[in-house]
């Protein structure tokens, strides 16, 4: 398993202006694709976890391999985050990239960034306690935390912005269809 702080040490320091050069090459490279061939916005992701351990889960995801597990109340050995937290984190991590990504095309700047997710969930539907609530979080909490030069006005229209374009709060607010089957 891979230490927080070598994934950490392993992310690249960059300059604002590196930031902001980055983004803008992304963002035209994948405008141009697009305009040549609208089929190329369509991508598909995928990810395989293996079950190993109590309840724990060793995903692959690309070239990136990392361990999800459950604390020990809900039988997991508590040597990872657990899938909700994980949940959140991806929602935590989508809205950085949007925020940045959407800061950079409308001329804002961002110094630092630090957003925080909290999510209510009932574990009664989990446990078959209950069947009439929902298993997954009934309440999720954003708060986005930015220093900068601009505006709170303008950082409030930039989250509306980034709230709009945000894949992963997508996933979060509106249902997707789902299947599920056996291999």
């Amino acid at each position: 398993m891979t230490l927080l702080q070598d994934q950490i040490t392993a992310v690249a320091d960059v300059t604002a202006e590196q930031r902001a050069e980055r983004l803008t090459q992304a963002g035209t490279a994948w405008n141009e694709r697009i305009a040549a061939d609208p089929a190329t916005a369509a991508l598909t992701y995928r990810v395989t976890g293996r079950g190993i351990g109590s309840v724990a889960t060793e995903i692959q995801a690309g070239r990136h391999r990392f361990l999800v597990d459950e604390p020990g109340a809900l039988a997991g050995d508590d040597a990872a985050a657990s899938p909700v937290e994980y949940a959140l984190g991806a929602l935590v991590s989508c809205q950085v990239v949007v925020f940045r990504l959407y800061a950079q095309a409308l001329g804002l700047t961002i110094d630092e960034i630090e957003i925080t997710a909290e999510g209510d969930l009932d574990v009664r539907k989990l446990f078959g306690i209950d069947e009439s609530g929902r298993a997954g979080f009934h309440d999720v909490r954003v708060t986005v935390d930015i220093t900068g030069p601009d505006t709170p006005e303008q950082y409030e229209n930039l989250r509306q912005v980034v709230d709009a374009h945000c894949p992963v709060l997508d996933l979060f607010a509106n249902p997707v269809p789902t299947a599920g089957v056996l291999a």
